[in-house]
């Protein structure tokens, strides 16, 4: 590990953000189930009017002239009606398309109906053609996140593709001799829980995550063979374990080895500060978080959902909100990452190698160096994805 100092909670994500924003790979065309949890390359616009067509806003009846009205015939979604005559009515279901010479429409249930005729009070009930987006107008700038409302405006808009950035393809290695892929702990060795539980928080945070790696033995060649075998088909690969300089810790080693080069290396947070993030000659990524599993989340919140987002071109994600119900202490010059439930409560079983008390958070209340909270207090809130 090299000597640098531990870099500020609040400013290791923001520097995880502009590495990956930096980094993003070109938009392409990309079918909206790929698009969604991108941000928009380029802006929306729409490719004809919004509705393109008068369309009904209710069922009823269309008028044309005097009332009473006599019916003629009726039109559905879908179908292209004929024009009115005077004095003619056509019975017409929401969002069909309003006939040329309509001068109003009466609600079904305000209708009356006798010897094929029908009267009521008639209004303009329909939507005008484009009253929601006149053709080449600009419906969401670029940067624009891409959510389900926008794919379906998209849509609605005549679009069948999204100018976006792709998700980054990731992988996960799990560093460690010590540890089990099945069965109960047992004999020294103990269960992986980050390599069924990551690749789901990177999907969460916007990747394409593929199968964990591992677990791969505690040798630097070992490490070294498993870097080069996950960054040969990921942009952006997360090592679990390692982080530190113990007679089993390679990871930093293995970075030189395969010359990579640091980002951030330390963050001044509790727990999780052994997290890092390296960059390779090619420029892919290496996130190496702590073993210990709720560590390991923490550098995923702090580091890894920011540079994903980067890559995807969207901004850093926005901390959320939490009122404190009780005293959260300060980790002196660290920030402290705080678990808590919704009501604001800390939760039990917060310890770094614990996942009870995260199963059941809202997140990680945000507790700022040199400072403690105090209950009845708003405090910023971190995010987990995918929970």
């Amino acid at each position: 590990m090299t000597s640098t100092s531990p870099l500020p909670w609040a400013e290791a994500r923001e520097t995880a953000w502009a590495a990956g924003y930096a980094a993003r790979p070109a938009a392409v065309e990309l079918p909206f189930a790929e698009a969604v949890g991108s941000a928009l390359a380029a802006p929306l616009v729409a490719v004809s009017d919004l509705p393109a067509f008068p369309t009904s806003a209710v069922d009823g009846w269309a008028v044309a002239g005097a009332g009473p009205w006599r019916i003629d015939g009726e039109v559905l979604a879908g179908q292209v009606p004929k024009a009115l005559g005077l004095d003619q009515a056509v019975k017409i279901a929401t969002g069909a398309q309003v006939p040329e010479g309509a001068e109003g429409i009466i609600r079904l249930e305000h209708s009356k109906v006798e010897d094929g005729l029908v009267d009521g009070p008639a209004a303009r009930e329909w939507r005008e053609a484009g009253e929601e987006a006149v053709q080449g107008e600009a419906l969401f700038a670029a940067g624009t996140p891409i959510s389900p409302p926008v794919v379906g405006l998209a849509a609605a808009a005549g679009h069948a593709t999204l100018p976006s950035h792709p998700r980054p393809a990731t992988r996960v290695v799990v560093f460690g001799d010590e540890l089990l892929t099945s069965g109960v702990s047992r004999e020294g060795r103990v269960r992986d829980s980050l390599g069924p539980m990551v690749p789901h928080m990177l999907t969460a945070a916007g990747a394409a995550a593929g199968p964990s790696i591992g677990p791969v033995e505690d040798t630097l060649e070992a490490h070294v063979a498993a870097l080069r075998e996950a960054l040969a088909d990921a942009d952006l690969v997360c090592t679990t374990g390692g982080t530190m300089v113990g007679p089993v810790d390679h990871l930093h080693a293995a970075l030189a080895e395969i010359g990579a080069e640091y980002v951030i290396n330390t963050v001044a947070v509790r727990p999780g500060f052994p997290m890092l993030l390296a960059r390779t000659k090619d420029g892919k990524f290496i996130a190496g978080l702590p073993g210990n599993p709720q560590s390991a989340v923490i550098a995923v919140v702090s580091l890894v959902a920011p540079l994903l987002a980067g890559l995807r071109g969207l901004a850093l994600p926005p901390l959320g909100a939490a009122r404190l119900a009780e005293d959260v202490p300060g980790r002196g010059g660290f920030t402290h990452l705080a678990l808590v439930d919704r009501a604001g409560h800390r939760l039990g079983h917060h310890g770094s190698a614990m996942l009870r008390g995260l199963a059941g958070a809202a997140g990680f209340a945000v507790i700022g160096p040199e400072q403690a909270g105090a209950a009845g207090q708003t405090v910023e809130l971190a995010l987990v994805p995918g929970v």
